[in-house]
Formats: C-alpha cells, sequence, structure tokens
C-alpha cells in the first residue's frame, strides 16, 4: 500500500492505529526517538523516524497565523504567517489554506507510514510549501498517502481542478500533474491511485456524474458514472467515496485499473442523505449526519449502509470504527457524546466544551478522533480539549491557545 496517514475532515481529520503503536496523548506521555527495528525500511530523507506517532494540532488563527501544538511533548511551536484565511483542508499531515489568491500548501512536517500490517512515524521540519493560484473557495480531496499520489483541488467558481504531485508536496515544491476545466459547479476532483474521479455538472448547474480520469487527465473511455447531487468525499482503507443522492460510488484502484462500484441507501429509506464524511483514518466505517438526529455508517469493506437514531441533537458526527464501535458526535450545545454504534445508545457526554464557539460562530468546532483520544477544538474559548471517550468522556487534558484557533486540522496522522 502506498506511505502516508486521512482524512478532517477537517472535517475527515483521524488517525490511523497500528499494532506496533503507542497509545497517543497519554497524560504523561513522552516521545522515544529510537530508530525504528527495520534497519533503514521506509527510510525518508530529511526526517527523522519516530517509535510512536507524533500526533499533533495545527491550528490557524484569523490572521493566518499557523501554529503546530505536539500532543505528546505539549509544545507549540509558530511555522507561517499566511494573511487571512477562510477554510482550512487536511490530509493528515498537509494542511490546504483558502486565502485570497488560491490555496496555500502548508505542510506540518509530521505523518505517519501505512504498511498495512504497521506503520512507521515521521518527523521533518515544518513549512510553508507554496501557493497553487485559483479563485474563490476550494474543494480538496486527497489519498491515505501523503507521499504519493495526487491530490485533488477543484475550485468551484471558475470549473477549475487541478491534481497535485503529493511527492512533490512532500519534496516542498508545488507540482500540477494537469489542470482542467469543467462548468463551475460545486464539484470534486478525487484522486484515486493514478487516476482520479471528477465531477461534471447537468442542466442545473448541480454536479450530476463522475467522470473518471487516467494519470494524465484524460477521460477514459465509458467511464462515466451517474451521481447526482455529488456532496463529500473521503479516502479509507478500501478506496475513494463519493456520496451523491442515492448512496455512495467506491472507487479502487489496482494498478492500471480503476473499479467504480455503487452503494444504494437501503430500500425504503427516510432519512436525510449523507453530504460529509468522516472517521478514524486507515479504517473502512465512516459516519455522517442525517440531519440531527440520526447517524449513517458506511462500511466500504461490506458495501453496506446502517442508519442509527442519534441520542441527541448532533451537529459533527465521525467513527473511531474500533472493537467496540465507538461513534462520536458534537452535540449543538458543544458537549462530546459517545455514542454506541451498534444500538445508538449514549454511553457519555462531556460538559459544555464549546457552547461559546456554537453560539457566537466564531469559527467552527473541530472534532478528530483516534483509536484512544479525541480532539476538540473550541475557536472561541480558545481552547484544545483533549477527550478520554473511553473513560467516560473524560477530559483528559486542556490546552489554552494565544490566538483564536479559527481552524484546526489532527496532523501526524
Amino acid at each position: 500500500m502506498s506511505p502516508r496517514a486521512p482524512a478532517l475532515a477537517l472535517m475527515g481529520l483521524i488517525v490511523p492505529i497500528g499494532l506496533a503503536c503507542s497509545a497517543p496523548g497519554q497524560d504523561t506521555a513522552a516521545r522515544r526517538d529510537e530508530p525504528a527495528t527495520e534497519e533503514d525500511h521506509g527510510k525518508v530523507a530529511g526526517a527523522a523516524e519516530l517509535s510512536e506517532p507524533a500526533y499533533g494540532l495545527t491550528t490557524v488563527d484569523p490572521s493566518g497565523v499557523v501554529r503546530h501544538l505536539d500532543l505528546v511533548e505539549g509544545a507549540e511551536t509558530g511555522i507561517a504567517d499566511l494573511g487571512p484565511a477562510t477554510k482550512v483542508q487536511t490530509d493528515g499531515r498537509f494542511l490546504f489554506v483558502d486565502v485570497a489568491g488560491g490555496v496555500d500548501v502548508v505542510d506540518s512536517g509530521v505523518w505517519t507510514w501505512d504498511h498495512v500490517d504497521h506503520f512507521h512515524y515521521y518527523r521533518a521540519e515544518p513549512r510553508e510549501v507554496g501557493r497553487l493560484t485559483g479563485a474563490g473557495p476550494s474543494n480538496v480531496a486527497t489519498t491515505t498517502s501523503s507521499t504519493s499520489g495526487g491530490t485533488g483541488v477543484f475550485f468551484p467558481e471558475t470549473g477549475e481542478a487541478v491534481l497535485l504531485d503529493t511527492a512533490a508536496l512532500a519534496d516542498g515544491g508545488l507540482s500540477e500533474r494537469y489542470r482542467l476545466e469543467v462548468p463551475p459547479h460545486e464539484g470534486l476532483l478525487v484522486p484515486v491511485g493514478e487516476h482520479a474521479l471528477l465531477t461534471e455538472p447537468g442542466p442545473d448547474g448541480t454536479p450530476d456524474r463522475v467522470v473518471a480520469l487516467d494519470p494524465e487527465g484524460e477521460r477514459l473511455p465509458g467511464a462515466a458514472h451517474r451521481c447526482e447531487r455529488a456532496s463529500g468525499t473521503i479516502t479509507t482503507r478500501v478506496g475513494a467515496v463519493v456520496g451523491c443522492a442515492d448512496g455512495a460510488l467506491l472507487a479502487t484502484s489496482d494498478g492500471d485499473r480503476l473499479k467504480v462500484e455503487r452503494i444504494p441507501y437501503p430500500a425504503g429509506r427516510l432519512a436525510p442523505r449523507a453530504t460529509s464524511f468522516a472517521g478514524r483514518d486507515g479504517r473502512p466505517t465512516v459516519a455522517a449526519l442525517a440531519g440531527r438526529d440520526r447517524i449513517w455508517l458506511l462500511d466500504t469493506r461490506q458495501r453496506a449502509w446502517r442508519l442509527l437514531d442519534a441520542p441527541v441533537a448532533l451537529r459533527q458526527v465521525t467513527a473511531v470504527d474500533d472493537d467496540d464501535e465507538h461513534v462520536l458526535g458534537l452535540t449543538v450545545d458543544g458537549r462530546v457524546a459517545v455514542i454506541d454504534g451498534v444500538t445508538g445508545d449514549l454511553l457519555s457526554t462531556t460538559p459544555p466544551l464549546a457552547a461559546a464557539s456554537l453560539g457566537s460562530g466564531v469559527g467552527e468546532p473541530v472534532l478528530v478522533v483516534d483509536q484512544q483520544r479525541a480532539y476538540l477544538s473550541a475557536p472561541a474559548e480558545r481552547r484544545l480539549h483533549e477527550i478520554d471517550f473511553r473513560d467516560g468522556a473524560r477530559v483528559a487534558r486542556t490546552f489554552p491557545t494565544p490566538t483564536t484557533p479559527l481552524f484546526t486540522a489532527g496532523t501526524g496522522r
């Protein structure tokens, strides 16, 4: 499998944990920087290999200052000053920051390399990589690798679709594999191995299909797939998901072959459709809201949906996809709710941690999960919280921030 580590994000912001991992975010955790046991296996030039993941929270404040909080050492480091930002998206290593004139790419300097049966963890110098020119807000789609493959950037106002070379980003530069133009619409360019899926609009200006592209950006013969009102994408361990009005498309790549499957909603469903997805990085099951009072769970390995009644009204939801099938949600009053992913029962909640943020509209709190802990940003409160969801939603640590963490990304994933 290609290297990397997902997903929040930000909204997809989410963590793979392997059998050889230590649990992140322990209250008294200490990093061990010894070399990995397999000599030079997965070695990356200019990066130090770590014996455990270097998870962090990378934030952007209203003036565009980027800071990185090391969740193991508790230290905060400044990375860049980009100017006012309007949106941040992430793949678990890089931040893609909407600014005037395009998208600034920032390397958090921490990432995980997924070898399926084990993982390697790396740390390098964080840096601002460069600016991708474009007009208006962007939609970014990533893969499970932050060192290879492509990263898709779509500018809805102009209909420009750009596939960035992710290996070039890892080397500190911007390189466009191709830049295409389609009619402006709220679209997506979703990388799938060496291929990609590109949305196209119908007569009403909303996306109604995706077309498959080869590594050069050329359309593959006969490779258009119906996907009315396409919205939301995430890449799981199985493949790339694109949400459609009647379910989802799942795209997988095996070398030079691209396969696209349809996963329809259950017959007779009466719940609102999923429009965005979130889950722990490297896991097959992801979650989406079905309105405020229900939850969709999509198992990409089983190609199946499941609908849960939410025990409380929710603003966000994400799947941990662990042995206990935990689902975590941000409630409408700013609590983190721990939910049983089988029964939908409410297991525990935190106190209100982001009520002021939700009430004031100062940024949108971001919920990030890994196998052991959850992290919630509270922009108006100027706090970042670590939550032990296995221990009664205990707030394990709280980190004050020097400025408003308007946008937050989980990194090191």
